[in-house]
């Protein structure tokens, strides 16, 4: 007998979300692949995302290289995507929970880390960004001037607004990213167009680069830009089961993975859009461009009739990419400090932000060096999905949902408590991908590794990322295999197993009825 699920009329759209971390109920599990296409793409179709398509100019390349390292960049972050949404389904919980059964009960603190990183680089950078441009776009409607009294007061409203979305929760995020991706999707089309028909544009087609590919710096480059452009679609790894965790188990996993695929290759839109803005603002203004001041030159050479699509677009992407990166830290964020629900954790992670965007902002002008947070982001996350996706391989996709627990309900014991809750073998793959990746980036002005030169100047930390985790993982699986008991009635898949031994006993910490949203 098949178990009834309950269609998304259940729940208002206005009500404040009851779940926390605890698993969603199968009979809740109202989520389609449709909706988890639309929280993607509004997380990711923002002013904010245009930014990052800019620094392929800022790195100096020519505008088809730069629009090739751009959808090679969100090609390949995609692809490494698309398997962390199949952990929400299996588990009903967020993806940091559901690494417990691959780190242990407490290296899944892993995960929440990258998910913090992840959160407060995004997420300040789509407040700073939507915030300059509405901004500076009602400044140029209204003719006053924009001071930092009056960018930090955008800034801090357009934060409430985003804690007060995400304390109703779940619901609203789908609602809203139902409606708000596609009116932006369609404003940076026409944002395209307009600025593609200028006369500049011309000239940045036809700006050639002698001998680029023999230069090391033009290839670093190349490279950076593809790095920054698989930032985004990369960020998403520890949150994607925040959003995949309504989605009953028994969806189709190839339409919930093409899912996930089209909502970031639809983000395309708002990369070209900041490519080419800011190519022909390169040739217009070079110092803005140079200066990182990219709004600026935006506003500044928008035609006067586009203002008010600017602030539209500013205002509704931000609000779609901060709500969806807020939600999923201030659920996770419960799960670490249980004494916290997720409402309480919520408006505290945005409080946080706030401070974080007013400081880095205005006393640290960390702005800039978004560049090395998100490459950074890339190199340390990339690791963690390699062995998130050779475990759920090895354990074919089984796992106990009481043990994934055990951090969040303090308690000890379960299948995966491994050595003193950290399963070493994932834990050192991790660092060692993670670390030694990052002696390999070569971001010329921004971040350096002591190893970047080994490679002729060009950065091949992504290609280390991805492989050295995945060897050293599979050999220390080899030579000390998991425990039998982990991988559930069919056995593990393609490497040795422990046989002799039990599960630790679930011992102490909150009762496995604890509240619902607890």
């Amino acid at each position: 007998m098949s178990t009834q699920v309950s269609s998304d009329t259940d729940t208002a759209t206005f009500a404040v979300e009851a779940h926390g971390i605890n698993p969603i109920p199968v009979a809740e599990r109202w989520a389609r692949p449709k909706d988890v296409f639309g929280l993607i793409f509004g997380g990711a179709n923002s002013i904010s995302t245009a930014v990052l398509g800019t620094f392929a100019v800022v790195f100096g390349l020519t505008f088809w290289d730069g629009l090739l390292a751009i959808v090679l960049g969100v090609l390949l972050g995609s692809l490494l995507l698309v398997p962390m949404v199949f952990f929400g389904p299996r588990t009903g919980t967020n993806n940091a929970v559901s690494s417990s059964a691959h780190f242990g009960a407490h290296g899944r603190l892993i995960g929440s880390l990258l998910a913090l990183l992840g959160a407060f680089t995004f997420l300040a950078l789509a407040v700073w960004a939507s915030g300059d441009a509405l901004l500076a776009s009602l400044a140029r409607i209204f003719g006053f001037e924009v001071t930092p009294l009056a960018s930090g007061a955008v800034y801090v409203l357009m934060a409430v607004l985003l804690i007060v979305i995400c304390v109703f929760g779940y619901k609203l995020l789908v609602v809203l990213n139902r409606f708000v991706p596609p009116v932006v999707a369609a404003l940076f089309i026409v944002g395209i167009v307009i600025y593609a028909n200028q006369p500049s544009f011309g000239e940045v087609l036809a700006t050639d680069v002698a001998d680029r590919w023999s230069d090391p710096l033009y290839i670093g480059g190349f490279i950076g830009a593809m790095l920054i452009a698989m930032s985004c679609p990369i960020s998403y790894g520890p949150f994607l089961g925040d959003y995949s965790r309504y989605v009953a188990g028994t969806v189709s996993t190839r339409r919930l993975g093409l899912a996930v695929l089209l909502a970031q290759l639809a983000c395309l839109g708002a990369f070209v859009f900041g490519h080419i803005t800011a190519s022909v603002i390169a040739v217009d203004n070079p110092a803005m461009i140079m200066s990182g001041d990219y709004v600026g030159g935006l506003v500044g050479s928008t035609p006067a009739w586009f203002f008010i699509p600017l602030a539209l677009i500013s205002v509704a992407g931000g609000i779609t990419t901060g709500t969806s990166l807020l939600y999923g830290t201030g659920l996770d964020f419960s799960s670490i400090v249980v004494v916290l629900n997720r409402v309480v954790s919520t408006v505290l992670i945005g409080a946080v932000t706030v401070v974080f965007v007013l400081v880095g902002k205005f006393v640290f002008d960390i702005v800039q060096s978004v560049t090395a947070l998100s490459t950074i982001l890339v190199v340390c996350t990339v690791p963690w999905i390699v062995i998130m996706m050779i475990g759920f391989v090895t354990r074919r996709g089984w796992y106990e949902v009481e043990s994934l627990l055990v951090f969040s309900r303090r308690q000890r014991g379960g299948k995966y408590w491994f050595t003193h809750g950290w399963n070493l073998n994932a834990v050192i793959a991790w660092v060692l991908g993670a670390g030694t990746a990052l002696l390999f980036v070569n971001l010329p002005g921004q971040f350096v590794g002591p190893l970047s030169g080994l490679a002729g100047g060009v950065d091949i930390s992504l290609l280390v990322a991805l492989a050295l985790p995945a060897a050293a993982y599979w050999l220390l699986l080899a030579l000390n295999p998991d425990p039998r008991f982990v991988f559930g009635p069919d056995g593990a898949r393609g490497i040795p197993v422990r046989t002799g031994r039990t599960a630790t006993p679930i011992t102490g910490g909150r009762p496995a009825t604890a509240p619902r949203g607890a």
